[in-house]
Formats: structure tokens, C-alpha cells, sequence
């Protein structure tokens, strides 16, 4: 079993204003991933990020923050609003996936996630054992859902790969980025940034400026602290760059690529 996350910064231009999608890569890593299921049998599970499509929203309507009972009605416009836009995203995605042949169902986190805090406490995975178990290919993909302190929240991917990962117990579990792997700082604006093979404890942060704008899911260190709470579980992580062509191929066949690994480990 593998978990795939692909960011929204792959799938969409992130900064934009408006919901664009990328047609291009969105059709390159379809056909990357159709050529692994072809030349070799695994079961796989694809998350992906919300990009243009969930951010911009969420900020707007600064869900995960408290509120007065006065705001309620349109906090609740918000929820659906941003609901409706990462549907929207995860329809492009989906309708591209399948133009490739590969068998993907949608799975909404919405659907059947809770939280409390920001941090999701509940969400029966059956559902997900079963879809693999018929040869599907499941897709979740950053949501709001219900928050038992907040009300609602935002559920970005990479905590979903943490809470899928450590509940199905998968044997790779992989980031797609638009960068190499972990750097000490932003390597698009900063040459001398420094990359990291690999990633085994939080206190490599305590100079770490990330690699990205940090957004409403926490940017590359919220990435991190959810990938080494699985390397305390024994699950290993590698984050690469997906931007560059036939590197989920390759990491799906387990190929060599160039990549950060977050682990325990020495």
C-alpha cells in the first residue's frame, strides 16, 4: 500500500486569486501514475492539497478561528463555500484520472472526519480498506470539517496522510512538493539554501525559515511535524519534487529520486 499526496501548488497556481487548475501537470502525473499501476500491482491511496481552490476561502473566512454566535450564519456560508471549491478541485483531478483508466473514487473528509482543535479525533477508515480491497484507487483531499471546540476547521492533507498512515499501516508513504525535498530556506528565493537528505528530529527547525509561504495548512514545517510523528510509529516518508518529470513513476516503482527522508532513524 502506498499514499500518494500531491500538493496543490502542483495542481493549481496557489498564489492566484482565482481557482485555476494546472491541465498540464495534472495530466502528466495521471499518466506517471497509470505507467506504475501498469507495470507493477499496489494498492494506493492519492491525497491532495486544495491549492487555489481551498486556501484563498479559508482565509477569507478565517475558518478554524473563534467566533461570536452573531457570526455564525456566515461562518456556516464559508464552510460550504470552501467545501464546495475543494470539491470542485478534486473533480478536475478525478476526471483527468480516470481519462488515464486509473479507478479513483472520491472520499471527502468532510464526509466523515471530526476534529477538536484543528486535530481530527474521529473518521472510520472501512470505507477506504474496502474501496482497496475491489481494486479503486481512494482520493482525499484537504476539507473542512466539524471541529467539537471551533465548530469547523481545516483538515489540510498532510494531516490526513498522518492520520490515514498510521491507521492503515501503509509501506510508502510519499509527498509530491514543487521543490527537491526540505530545505533550510526558501531554495526559489535564496541560493545558498541547504537541503536536507534527510529529516529525523524537530530540533532541525530551530533555524529553518521553510520553503514555501506559510498558508492556512502550516506550509512545509506543518508537512514535517506531521511526517516525523509517523517516523515515531516506524512509518518512513519521503518528500520530492513532482514538478520534475517521471519522479512519481519512479518513487512509485521505488526508483531512486531525489528526495528528503523523514525518519527516525540514522
Amino acid at each position: 500500500m502506498i499514499i500518494l499526496k500531491i500538493g496543490g501548488s502542483i495542481l493549481t497556481n496557489k498564489d492566484s486569486k482565482m481557482s485555476e487548475v494546472n491541465p498540464t501537470s495534472l495530466k502528466r502525473i495521471a499518466s506517471e501514475i497509470k505507467a506504475s499501476m501498469d507495470a507493477s500491482p499496489k494498492q494506493l491511496i492519492i491525497v491532495h492539497g486544495a491549492g487555489s481552490f481551498g486556501h484563498p476561502p479559508a482565509k477569507k473566512h478565517k475558518i478554524g478561528e473563534a467566533f461570536d454566535e452573531s457570526e455564525y450564519p456566515q461562518k456556516r456560508l464559508g464552510f460550504c463555500e470552501i467545501q464546495n471549491e475543494v470539491k470542485k478541485l478534486n473533480m478536475y483531478l478525478c476526471e483527468a484520472f480516470i481519462k488515464e483508466g486509473i479507478p479513483v473514487i472520491a472520499v471527502p473528509a468532510s464526509g466523515f472526519i471530526t476534529a477538536s482543535n484543528k486535530r481530527i479525533t474521529s473518521g472510520n477508515l472501512d470505507l477506504f480498506k474496502n474501496y482497496l480491497q475491489k481494486g479503486f484507487v481512494p482520493v482525499i483531499y484537504g476539507d473542512v470539517v466539524l471541529d467539537d471546540e471551533l465548530e469547523f476547521c481545516v483538515i489540510s492533507g498532510d494531516q490526513l496522510i498522518q492520520y490515514l498512515a498510521k491507521n492503515l499501516n501503509p509501506d510508502q508513504v510519499v509527498l509530491g512538493t514543487d521543490v527537491d525535498g526540505v530545505y533550510d530556506k526558501n531554495p526559489k528565493t535564496h541560493d545558498d539554501a541547504m537541503f536536507f537528505d534527510k529529516f529525523t528530529s524537530l530540533d532541525d527547525l530551530d533555524t529553518f525559515e521553510g520553503t514555501t509561504n506559510v498558508d492556512v495548512t502550516g506550509g512545509m514545517v506543518g508537512k514535517i511535524k506531521e511526517l516525523l510523528y509517523l517516523a515515531d510509529l516506524g512509518i518512513e516518508s519521503k518528500i520530492i519534487n513532482a514538478e520534475v518529470e517521471d519522479n512519481i513513476f519512479k518513487v512509485l516503482e521505488n526508483k531512486d529520486v531525489k528526495g528528503t527522508i523523514i525518519s527516525r532513524g540514522n
